[in-house]
């Protein structure tokens, strides 16, 4: 899930907002503006609106919390964070590598159930106290909202099913005893897709009985498990198949490099760039990788403006995986995927040494699975 529009950093991680979260604000504001008259009649309706509205929003501010509670534990534990994306769903928080020990996964995917719960509690101490003072009124209604919404959140990613945090914890358990990362995925992900498809027979049993949004989300949210999980029994499989694979064996080797001093014009009118690669490393002038340039976005550049150097417009090195030949290429995969580059810089002696595209690895995942295949036949 990439971010529409960024929101900046928290801690060094990037935040981000996808289009969907639009809907689910409109969503819950209009839930619970609908359900304010009903407890509190004779207010002006733009009270109702308002205390909806930022009722909505600090929901999705709880939501950052948890998915910035995986993000901050997964950086303590060694595992780099691409960023968090808020949708339509709620969260996400993107890993570029896996949790490096069944207790490391435990750590960073236990905190956020625990945060919603800890802010449960505290969205419920809140409305105690408020109420109290002020008595019964629209605050404390979206407070005992917030409250019940949050442990709704910590319970629900609490059970045992990928992709839900529950569904971590479930994986570290049989990692922890079978010593299987690849079993503890299958048996994480199958209780996924079991849970949604649960939630889906549920949804149109509801939607059947007369409740169809509440069913239609069901619906939706038991889709989502399928998919999601599926994608991660795939991910696994592949990983599984990459096992012991080095870098260098999918990398194309010494790649053409531009210079960080070379303008756009320059680059785009260079013969040793044109038709060869989409993409080229930047190198400063001791040869050291400094981002990625993108034969398209220079292209983009207005005449007047290309007299600027490409490090003007290329991704920054800290956006790209950068492994060593050596290292093993099933962790390039989901580097790969969350990069905005999508390739990675295999860097040796602070030098670059190869490209690796998604097209190279899949090329040895095809070699791989014939190899694999012809051998099965032959025995």
């Amino acid at each position: 899930m990439k971010a529409t529009f960024p929101l900046g950093r928290v801690a060094g991680i990037r935040i981000g907002v996808h289009w969907s979260v639009l809907v689910i604000v409109i969503v819950l504001a209009l839930g619970l503006a609908g359900r304010f008259p009903d407890a509190h009649p004779d207010r002006p309706p733009w009270q109702y609106w308002l205390t909806g509205l930022l009722g909505a929003v600090v929901f999705l501010l709880s939501l950052l919390a948890h998915e910035l509670s995986h993000a901050l534990v997964a950086r303590r534990n060694g595992v780099d964070v691409d960023g968090i994306t808020l949708w339509l769903l709620g969260g996400i928080a993107r890993l570029r590598s896996e949790a490096p020990t069944p207790a490391a996964e435990v750590r960073i995917a236990g905190v956020g159930p625990l945060v919603s719960l800890l802010l449960g509690v505290l969205f419920g101490v809140l409305a105690g106290l408020f109420g109290a003072l002020y008595g019964a009124g629209l605050v404390v209604e979206t407070l005992a909202w917030l409250a019940g919404i949050n442990l709704l959140v910590a319970v629900f990613n609490a059970l045992p099913a990928a992709p839900l945090d529950g569904g971590r914890l479930l994986r570290a358990l049989v990692w922890r005893r079978t010593g299987s990362p690849l079993r503890a995925t299958a048996v994480a992900t199958g209780a996924g897709r079991a849970l949604g498809w649960v939630l889906i027979g549920v949804g149109l049993y509801l939607v059947l009985t007369g409740a169809a949004l509440s069913g239609f989300w069901l619906a939706v949210i038991g889709w989502f498990l399928i998919a999601t999980a599926t994608a991660e029994g795939g991910q696994a499989h592949l990983r599984e198949l990459l096992s012991g694979v080095p870098v260098r064996r999918a990398m194309g080797p010494d790649p053409v490099t531009v210079p960080a001093s070379l303008t756009v014009a320059r680059f785009l009118a260079a013969p040793e760039y044109r038709y060869r690669h989409s993409a080229f490393p930047v190198v400063d002038g001791e040869q050291r990788p400094v981002g990625l340039v993108n034969v398209k976005t220079a292209a983009g550049v207005p005449e007047t403006e290309r007299d600027s150097p490409v490090t003007s417009v290329m991704i920054p090195i800290e956006d790209i995986p950068t492994p060593h030949p050596d290292d093993p290429l099933a962790r390039v995969l989901p580097a790969l995927d969350s990069s905005p580059a999508h390739r990675a810089l295999a860097v040796e002696n602070g030098r670059v040494v190869g490209t690796v595209t998604s097209s190279d690895i899949s090329r040895v995942i095809s070699w791989l699975a014939s190899s694999s295949s012809w051998r099965a036949r032959a025995f």
